[in-house]
């Protein structure tokens, strides 16, 4: 019997497909082994939603926590990028390995999928880990999911697995995110520092008064998420519709825990975006940005395109097509779309009116410098 309404959100009946996020804090104990009796009764929870109907899917961490101790390096495997790449690399067969076998115990076949950023930041390749997402899913296989961490570089990765997972959400489709963390929540301030801090049961708006509230740190040392993390998933997951809570996972049966007191932070979805606009939200990287005044911002909110003669500078260098932010005079960000101009062009027009466009471009000009079909409010 579900006991909290928060909870209720991600029980079988309300939720058809689900990501569960487990941090390495959990999955690998200090000494560089899988919690294996820990990651059992995961697995059993786990089972139990499978065989009430729920899809679901898992975002691993612990290849680099368990690679590291193989090959005996130091401060975790992630004292150097190649360190970390060589972690990753050697701890990831141990790590599929123990999901496969655990999986296989309780009559469930595992799947394994590693990603880089940049397929889920081009638009082609996204779509070809959704369709391969969604089949799996359908066949009654569990994905676990884990970043490439041994190709990424720091340039090029998500960084976090609860980014990760909230962008896997969106890819399969899924109703909710549970991100099983050290900490079971989202709290007015950091209770390791605060005795007076207290839990935030729900959220319906990642803005300015709740990110405040995080904190970037990571207790363990051991994965590379915290709280600022979590919030940044929370906000890519409400924008595909998908609700997403934070729980501890520093007890046995932890799912089923959740349904059975419902502790933790739920950030509630409302109507979640169109599938491409949930994208745009949801990436990580842009090619540029388009500074906007006030009364262009007026315009966005009421669902209208970005018109030149509102954008008072345009920084960075990209394509027409590319993704871009839009932000404030004061940088923050405001939405996030597809340019109809690359940047040169752009910056010829900007503050002008479209009938100047024509005379400053020398070729007849677009409606708009970002369609309102090809943009999303952050």
């Amino acid at each position: 019997m579900v006991a909290h309404l928060g909870a209720a959100r991600f029980a079988p009946g309300a939720c058809p497909r689900l990501i569960v996020k487990i941090g390495s804090a959990l999955l690998v104990d200090p000494a560089g082994a899988i919690r294996r009796d820990w990651l059992a009764g995961v697995v059993a929870d786990i089972a139990a939603r499978i065989a009430a109907g729920q899809q679901i899917a898992i975002v691993s961490s612990g290849a680099i926590a368990l690679g590291a101790r193989r090959l005996g390096l130091a401060k975790g495997g992630r004292a150097s990028l190649e360190d970390a790449q060589a972690a990753a690399a050697t701890g990831q067969i141990g790590l599929s390995h123990a999901w496969a076998e655990l999986l296989g115990g309780e009559n469930l076949t595992a799947a394994q999928i590693l990603v880089t950023l940049d397929d889920l930041e081009d638009r082609r390749r996204y779509l070809n880990a959704s369709a391969t997402l969604d089949r799996l899913l359908t066949l009654g296989v569990v994905p676990v999911i884990n970043e490439n961490d041994s190709v990424a570089t720091e340039e090029i990765r998500f960084g976090d697995n609860d980014r990760l997972a909230a962008r896997i959400a969106q890819a399969a489709g899924a109703d909710g995110v549970i991100l099983l963390s050290d900490v079971d929540g989202l709290y007015t301030a950091n209770p390791a520092r605060d005795p007076a801090a207290t839990l935030i049961p729900e959220v319906t708006e990642v803005d300015a008064r709740i990110r405040a509230m995080a904190d970037g740190g990571s207790d363990s040392g051991m994965g590379s998420g915290g709280m600022v993390s979590k919030l940044e998933a929370a906000r890519i997951a409400l924008a595909g519709g998908a609700h997403l809570a934070i729980i501890s996972g520093k007890q046995d049966r932890p799912l089923s825990a959740f349904a059975e007191n419902g502790r933790g932070t739920v950030f509630v979805a409302g109507n979640g975006a169109s599938a491409r606009k949930a994208w745009l939200a949801g990436r990580l990287t842009v090619h540029g940005c388009v500074t906007v005044d006030t009364g262009a911002i007026a315009a966005l909110r009421q669902g209208k395109s970005l018109l030149a003669a509102g954008a008072t500078q345009v920084d960075g260098q990209f394509a027409r097509g590319d993704v871009i932010e839009i932000a404030d005079a004061d940088g923050a960000k405001i939405a996030r779309g597809l340019s109809e101009y690359d940047s040169a062009d752009a910056a010829r027009i900007v503050g002008h009116r479209s009938d100047a466009h024509a005379a400053l471009l020398g070729y007849a000009p677009r409606t708009a410098l970002v369609h309102r079909d090809h943009l999303v409010l952050l």
